[in-house]
Order: structure tokens, then sequence, then C-alpha cells
């Protein structure tokens, strides 16, 4: 695991192969970054499956309305909710779409985004300032590498657990 300067504002994933440390940016977009707090803390990202992964592009996940059900309807609907909590604005900035950034998956409405993210797997600069960067894995990435594709999975991997790394 990597040293973990800010735990209050670190978030430990923990996946199949093993946990994903982010390290969240309250400088950049605080809005987010204590929205991902809240429902990591409420458990709310518990179980909840990766319902959209593209090789080379990203995985996401989030989606706490469907994404924690079993069975194939309601790994079809994931991908459609967010949490009970209203929506958050954008928090657009200069940050550059890398390669393990957080981005905060939303609809075509800049101002959307709720509960899902999305890590990216390569730098994805056509997504510059179009959407909320809000934290970059500092370990584990190679986890991230290793999430099942599809869209949706035929077996989608889940994020076991999500803890704030000052709770932990």
């Amino acid at each position: 695991m990597a040293e973990i300067a800010d735990p209050e504002n670190t978030i430990i994933i923990e996946l199949k192969d093993g946990p994903v440390t982010i390290a969240l940016m309250p400088d950049v977009a605080p809005r987010h970054c204590d929205r991902m707090k809240e429902l990591a803390r409420s458990g709310a990202y518990d179980n909840v499956a990766f319902h959209r992964v593209i090789e080379g592009f990203m995985a996401q996940t989030g989606d706490v309305a469907h994404g924690n059900m079993e069975g194939d309807f309601n790994i079809r609907r994931a991908g459609t909710g967010g949490s009970d909590l209203p929506d958050l604005p954008a928090e657009f900035s200069k940050l550059p779409h890398d390669r393990g950034t957080l981005g905060a998956a939303r609809s075509a409405n800049p101002n959307s985004a709720n509960s899902q993210f999305f890590i990216n797997f390569s730098d994805n600069h056509f997504l510059n300032g179009q959407y909320t960067v809000y934290g970059r894995v500092i370990s584990g990435m190679e986890h991230v590498d290793g999430i099942a594709r599809g869209e949706p999975p035929a077996a989608p991997d889940r994020m076991i657990s999500v803890k704030v790394a000052a709770d932990a």
C-alpha cells in the first residue's frame, strides 16, 4: 500500500485482487470528495458492481441504486442511478484525465454527477474540461487493470468495500 499523507482524504477500495488507494483532491473538487467520503462511510459503495468497463478507456462503478444487487436484470440497470442525495454541480478544473485519475460520471447535463465514478485506464485527454477530476490512484492500479471488461461485464467485478483511510 502507498504511504497515506492525508487519511481523511484517502479512499481504500478493496477489489478481488487487492486494495486500491485513491488520494482525493478536495482543493480541486471539494463537493465531489465530500460526496465520495459520505457514501463510503455509509457503506453505500460496498458490493457495487463495475457496470461499464471499456478496454483502454475506463472502469465505471458507483451506481448505489442498482449496482449492489445480484442478478442479470440489476446489472443491466446499473449505470442508470445514483444515490438519494442531490446531484452535484460540476467542478471542472485544468487537471487532465490521465491514467489512474478518478472522474465523476454524469449524464449529458454537466451538473448531474451523483455517486458514479470512473477510473481511467489510460490518458483520456478528450475528457478534459468536461468531467470533474477529483482523485488519483496512488497504489493498486494493477488491481484496477484486472477488472472484468464489458458493458456490462458478463461476470462483473465489485467493490468489496470502500473506506475512508481515517476510519480504517
